[in-house]
């Protein structure tokens, strides 16, 4: 594919020299400050102004996640000045009980995303209902529903890397071509995969201690129980800090793993961005970072770049105020869900009408579904269940599935074992700007999950004859086997080489890229955010060369 930018309407004609220029216009009114209550050390939070109206910003970044994490390091250390738009909070000061972070069995106000009730993805629990009303707040975890699926992400500073499971896997390299077709495979495995993984702080944990550790009793269950029938049981890298795990099992540091935490956040051990790509932009000096702010438009402006409009918003999901500024490049990276939405509402109301037709297709949910066995008393899978997964059953090849042995960390001896496919569903959907409803709607169907479901059948269906044993039915509602209603893994919406080209310059438009999970086309095989992280480290590499 071709390197160069595609022509557009707003050619902004933006040098190096003027994207290298300060931006002593950014000031602001208030400064993120605080520091982490945390038994290692965590990566200081620098104070950063939020961004004021009409500043006017060389690279502004939407989104402080995976790709855009690595975007504005990179151009950082290009010497560009980068800001970063953050719908979430900073998440960088203790609440009243002196956690940063809610317990993921006993949520608070900081569980969910201006929700008055939980929306935890297992609702019941033997009969009982595990939802409880909570204060609405910008918490951290949200639960989006669209017609037929629920999107969870997570909101604030680190996007996604603050509520997931830390599972770092790097895709096999014969699945590649599926996952990306367009990109020369031998340079994302040589270059850009390795980078990542460095750049993340991915690693094992260590297989002797796995093989005593109380905490992972689950796991091995699940090892034995797969192998018992036939199928591949791998360990799967992670970015939490192992030798911190094992001072938790040992009562030598605060638990974290070992509490459960892991939906709303990790108060001590997991390495997210705000200790990896985060720590490292702050570091430069050329990166500030707006949290509590949303961006509702982007258009050309008529003297070149592009005009941002922002709100800026209370913790109790109100407007306090609207900015208006001005960059001369925009890096889209909301994530999946917010840049889809966000390029959909643009380019239907006429902001940026030049974006193709694309805009808005090729979404899937990585295949994900969840569901739970139960074992025989003599199989217990521990009371103490650390909340990062370290393995998985790989049957993609022969069934399509690769399943996520996963904690069910209650506390108590429940005799289960839990898992999330990931399976190689086809179905893929499409955002639509709704005018009469005034937003943009999702046509993914519940029915799309069938070949989910069959795919995880084919492996689960075997260890439960192997074994005597039988799905749990009382994990996703009554009487109900799949979890179904939900994907942790949304993907695409803004295609690589169909809204944008080979490195994510939208179509349309000169100085406008997509740099996150939107331009993966709906399945990554694996869980995806070593891929996000590889691609952005890929693209921004040649948008640096030949952009700016």
């Amino acid at each position: 594919m071709s390197d160069s930018s595609p022509g557009g309407r707003a050619a902004t004609g933006v040098s190096r020299r003027s994207l290298l220029a300060g931006t002593g216009s950014v000031l602001g009114a208030a400064a993120l400050s605080g520091t982490f209550p945390t038994a290692r050390a965590r990566a200081a939070t620098a104070a950063s102004p939020v961004i004021s109206g009409g500043a006017h910003v060389p690279a502004l970044v939407i989104g402080t996640g995976y790709g855009g994490s690595v975007a504005a390091l990179r151009l950082a250390r290009a010497g560009v000045h980068v800001h970063m738009i953050e719908m979430g909070m900073s998440w960088d000061a203790p609440g009243s009980d002196g956690k940063i972070f809610a317990n993921t069995t006993t949520p608070d106000y900081r569980s969910f995303w201006l929700r008055t009730k939980t929306k935890q993805p297992l609702c019941s629990f033997l009969g009982f209902p595990l939802d409880k009303d909570v204060p609405r707040y910008t918490g951290i975890l949200d639960a989006e529903d669209f017609g037929g699926i629920t999107v969870y992400q997570g909101r604030g500073v680190g996007g996604g890397s603050l509520v997931n499971g830390g599972m770092a896997v790097t895709p096999r390299r014969e699945n590649f071509g599926a996952v990306l077709p367009t990109v020369n495979a031998e340079e994302m495995y040589s270059t850009y995969y390795p980078r990542a993984n460095a750049g993340l702080g991915v690693s094992s944990v260590d297989p002797a201690w796995f093989e005593s550790a109380d905490c992972y009793r689950y796991a091995r269950v699940g090892r034995k129980h797969a192998q018992r029938s036939g199928f591949p049981f791998v360990f799967v890298p992670d970015v939490y800090d192992w030798d911190y795990m094992k001072r938790e099992a040992a009562g030598t540091a605060p638990r974290s793993a070992l509490a459960g935490e892991i939906l709303y956040g990790n108060n001590y051990g997991k390495k997210s961005l705000q200790q990896t790509y985060l720590a490292q932009l702050r570091a430069t000096g050329n990166v500030t970072i707006s949290p509590l702010h949303k961006v509702t438009s982007v258009a050309p402006s008529p003297g070149g770049g592009y005009t941002v409009v922002i709100d800026q918003l209370t913790t109790g999901g109100a407007t306090a105020a609207t900015k208006t500024v001005t960059a001369d490049k925009v890096f889209f990276a909301a994530g999946s869900v917010g840049t889809s939405k966000l390029l959909t509402r643009l380019r239907a109301t006429g902001a940026l009408p030049g974006l193709n037709d694309e805009i808005g297709r090729g979404w899937g949910d990585n295949g994900n579904v969840m569901c739970g066995r139960a074992n025989h008393m003599w199989d217990p899978t521990g009371a103490l269940q650390s909340s990062i997964p370290c393995s998985g059953i790989d049957n993609w090849a022969a069934g399509g599935a690769f399943a996520e042995v996963a904690p069910l960390p209650t506390g108590i001896e429940t005799y289960a074992s839990f898992y999330l496919s990931i399976t190689k569903n086809p179905n893929r959907a499409r955002f639509t700007w709704n005018a009469a409803a005034g937003r943009v709607d999702l046509d993914w169907q519940t029915a799309w999950k069938q070949p989910s479901i069959d795919m995880a059948k084919s492996i689960f269906d075997r260890i439960n004859s192997k074994e005597g044993t039988i799905y749990r039915t009382d994990l996703f509602g009554l009487h109900k086997i799949w979890g179904d209603h939900l994907t942790y893994h949304p993907l695409g919406g803004a295609v690589l080489d169909k809204a944008t080209d080979n490195y994510g310059r939208l179509r349309g438009y000169s100085g406008l890229y997509v740099i996150d999970g939107a331009l993966i086309p709906g399945n990554t095989s694996v869980n995806p955010f070593v891929t996000i992280t590889a691609l952005a480290e890929r693209n921004i590499e040649r948008i640096i060369a030949t952009d700016l």
